[in-house]
């Protein structure tokens, strides 16, 4: 499968690993990415290749494109498990994200109430208020943590803030009291510059766990390589590895789920 850059607002259904029968929502441009992380693994390839040359889509265009979509889904016997903001990029940088929730929890609780919101953000937005207040109105608000190590969090997800950091993500994870769901990567190969990487390792295992109980997530979602990177030296991690590694975090109770 080849670099996956979407076209549209709304797209989907798609069915999702994690989440079930997922209809898209894409707060970035339709014609490349926008995102505060350049991850080695994104399957929209990194942000130098996909530079955007459209506007970001209206509060007002958001709200049309998944009502006309919701309503072509309820024509045709068909509802979504879940309405996920995803796509081209970070969607908690939209300058409009908080209403933007707003309007899509209106709108799903009038034309699809059984199905969940969720959002999958790469947690960098994590200091303004209202992002984090946002977050809070939907069932499955879903950050990103791939590590405890600040040079492997520049290996891999390669954040554009130098100021990012582990000791500071952490704070603002917790800062959820426990209201939050964790997804972490897992990977081995090697990098854009040849280097090896691995985020699988004791010291990074070990830390993640400990972390984790520090944050108290609701649940936990664990995950491999399953597209087409842009970092073509990138190796899926086995199955059974990711298992061990859940079976570590599960044993201090938390509720994991395995994507191989």
């Amino acid at each position: 499968m080849s670099t996956i850059i979407y076209d549209k607002i709304i797209y989907g259904p798609v069915h999702s690993r994690r989440l079930g029968i997922s209809l898209g929502v894409n707060l970035a441009p339709v014609d490349g990415k926008y995102c505060t992380f350049n991850c080695i693994y994104c399957e929209c390839g990194l942000n130098e290749e996909h530079r955007p040359k459209s506007p970001l889509p209206t509060r007002q265009e958001v709200s049309v494109a998944l009502t006309e979509k919701l309503d072509e889904m309820r024509e045709n016997s068909l509802v979504p498990d879940v309405i996920t903001f995803a796509g081209n990029g970070e969607p908690t940088l939209h300058p409009e994200f908080a209403a933007i929730i707003d309007d899509v929890v209106a709108i799903r609780n009038k034309h699809c109430p059984s199905a969940k919101i969720a959002v999958l953000s790469n947690s960098t937005m994590l200091h303004k208020p209202e992002v984090v207040e946002a977050l809070q109105k939907v069932e499955d608000n879903i950050m990103k943590f791939d590590s405890v190590l600040d040079s492997r969090i520049r290996q891999i997800d390669d954040p554009n803030q130098p100021s990012f950091c582990f000791s500071k993500l952490l704070e603002q994870l917790c800062a959820f009291r426990g209201n939050l769901i964790i997804q972490t990567m897992f990977l081995r190969g090697k990098d854009k510059e040849g280097k090896d990487v691995d985020n699988t390792s004791e010291e990074e295992v070990a830390g993640w766990v400990d972390a984790l109980k520090k944050i108290r997530p609701r649940q936990v979602m664990i995950y491999t390589i399953d597209r087409e990177t842009p970092v073509k030296t990138l190796q899926k991690v086995p199955k059974e590895d990711l298992e061990a590694i859940a079976d570590r975090a599960r044993k201090e109770g938390f509720t994991v789920s395995v994507s191989a």
